[in-house]
């Protein structure tokens, strides 16, 4: 039962981003008119929203080089289209000429066998606290919003009502973006750990792991304590109201490789709220470690890369989009050591 809470705590660590216009959405229309077309963050018009299907290069990759010794970088997305085949013969060539495989940037949390101590006080790990419900901690207008959302993604789940806002967030996100024709974009990370494995490279996985300090006490404290994470659900829901439609946007242009197109689009992590709701619970008070996890885990990663460029004339890794796009993330972190950093051609 930890593997199906310990993912939701997991994926707020790992920041998943959602992608969001700069401008707050238009008022609803009148009957009489039509919708007005969803836009880009400099105004124009979005590209294409039916999702791409068939095979797809995706965009091309970074290159982060010091004298003769190279890194390529690409730039991966989350989510993709789900009848979306990603293929490249670039990055497969470039795998093939290179010694080592760096992991992307990432947060685990782990129980250990530590796990078989915390199974008898598992059952009703999801639930509010004090038997509270939805409607206890929502905004009357905010429950309101959360009705029609309930009658789609969860019309035989009644138990849905009594779950954590962040456990909500999370099952009402996945189901969102299923029906919405997207996936997760785990195809093109088992790819590229099928073809590191077929040209035999190094493989390196620099994840941050967080060991869960005794449990069975981490279970029963959990349980009890109260969670600052309404936000958390009231982002998802906002997300789902103005995002879909740029999710599918960017999908389809990082499955054709568009990177002018992936620059207009602005990031809005709207799992940051999440994080916060993690940060404020027994676990965050507990192990501090978790607070700066995001943190550490991309100094870890970036010490990671300077080890392999040092050591190898060819590394290949994958970082996500935002990632690489950030003017403080790792890519830039890099440069600012010192390392050339050039973008696709």
């Amino acid at each position: 039962m930890f593997k199906r809470v310990l993912p939701v705590l997991t994926l707020c660590l790992l920041g998943l981003p959602a992608w969001a216009q700069t401008e707050a959405p238009a008022a609803p229309p009148t009957a009489a008119a039509a919708p007005a077309a969803p836009t880009l963050a400099d105004g124009e018009a979005l590209p294409q929203t039916i999702l791409v299907s068939g095979s797809r290069p995706g965009p091309g990759l970074w290159k982060v080089s010091k004298g003769d010794h190279v890194m390529w970088v690409f730039g991966i997305y989350s989510p993709l289209p789900a009848k979306m085949e990603w293929r490249s013969s670039k990055v497969e060539k470039v795998i093939a000429s290179s010694q080592e495989y760096l992991k992307p940037p990432g947060v685990s949390i782990e129980v250990g066998w530590g796990a078989v101590t915390a199974l008898p006080f598992l059952i009703g790990i999801k639930k509010n606290p004090d038997g509270a419900e939805l409607k206890d901690l929502l905004p009357p207008d905010a429950y309101a919003r959360w009705q029609p959302l309930k009658a789609k993604y969860f019309s035989n789940d009644s138990g849905i009502e009594r779950e954590r806002p962040s456990f909500v967030a999370s099952e009402l996100y996945s189901r969102a973006l299923k029906q919405t024709g997207l996936s997760g974009g785990g195809e093109v990370h088992s790819k590229v750990g099928k073809l590191a494995e077929q040209y035999q490279l190094k493989v390196t996985d620099a994840t941050y792991r967080v060991a869960i300090k005794d449990p069975g006490k981490a279970a029963r404290e959990f349980k009890k304590s109260a969670m600052d994470d309404v936000p958390c659900l009231l982002k998802t829901m906002d997300s789902l109201d103005t995002d879909v439609e740029v999710m599918r946007a960017h999908a389809n242009a990082w499955a054709n490789g568009e990177l002018d197109e992936i620059r207009k689009l602005k990031f809005d992590d709207r799992a940051q709220a999440c994080v916060n709701a993690l940060s404020s619970g027994s676990l965050g008070r507990n192990q501090p470690e978790l607070k700066t996890a995001q943190e550490t885990a991309l100094a870890q990663w970036v010490a990671a890369a300077e080890k392999a460029l040092a050591t190898n004339t060819s590394t290949f890794t994958v970082v996500q989009i935002k990632e690489i796009l950030n003017p403080k993330g790792v890519i830039a972190t890099l440069q600012a050591k010192g390392y050339t950093v050039e973008e696709p051609k």
